[in-house]
């Protein structure tokens, strides 16, 4: 599924280089932790969150044909002060 997530979110980012991906169990389900370029968060939420909602059915989908459950989550790293 992360390689999936990669492929899929590097389609759509202006610096693919900046994405990462990193998987987190928590309570029996994978949560996909994303980072990506600031200037990129914009694109993967899309116009009302219809793309990150997108991506995460598909997420949904995919990993319930598996038996699996797996979530998605952006994270904003805080610039240091």
């Amino acid at each position: 599924m992360q390689a999936f997530l990669e492929y899929v979110v590097k389609g759509l980012v202006q610096n693919p280089e900046a994405v990462t991906i990193t998987p987190v169990e928590r309570e029996g389900t994978t949560v996909y932790e994303l980072r990506l370029h600031p200037q990129d968060v914009g694109k993967i939420i899309g116009r009302q969150g219809m793309t990150i909602n997108a991506i995460r059915s598909l997420l949904l989908a995919g990993s319930a044909k598996k038996g699996l459950r797996c979530t998605l989550e952006i994270v904003e790293d805080k610039p240091a002060q």
